[in-house]
């Protein structure tokens, strides 16, 4: 299986560059995976009193191959072995591609959500849409250690 990581914009700070590189060079390790990007972070007038929005470009269609999950605050919780369960279970199904999509600043349209498989939230707390890709790959790698039995999550 691989995992793909598919952003909505480039990551723009060279600190969560850099994070996402590191964690993305440990993973190499573990399991292919590559990130893939999908609309620029061009803005366009909201539907919410004046704000801004990303532009909505629909995801890229998936076969059945591919298990599809959204990251969003609505979504379901893991801990960090749940999380390495929830992904070694995908792993064991057959799936050619497990992938991750984060969304902008305001989330996804509804279409996509409904084409996902699941919704998954990392927090109570709300992150940035630019920081929630350094902690995917964190978590993504730190699962990849609990499933090998490795040392680098502390329980």
């Amino acid at each position: 299986m691989k995992i793909v990581l598919l952003f909505t914009g480039k990551t723009e700070d060279g600190y969560l560059k850099e994070g996402i590189g590191i964690y993305t060079k440990r993973l190499k390790r573990y399991i292919p995976h590559e990130i893939k990007i999908t609309g620029e972070r061009k803005k366009k007038p909201g539907k919410i009193s004046g704000q801004s929005r990303d532009n909505d470009k629909p995801i890229p269609e998936f076969d059945n191959t591919s298990y599809v999950v959204i990251l969003d605050e609505k979504g379901e919780k893991f801990s960090s072995v749940d999380f390495a369960r929830f992904i070694e279970k995908t792993m064991n199904q057959g799936y050619k591609e497990l992938v991750f999509i984060t969304g902008g600043a305001y989330g996804f349209p509804q279409d996509t959500r409904e084409k996902a498989h699941r919704s998954i939230s990392l927090s109570d707390m709300t992150f940035s849409h630019q920081m929630v890709r350094l902690i995917l790959v964190e978590q993504i790698y730190r699962a990849m250690t609990i499933i090998r039995g490795e040392p680098y999550h502390h329980r």
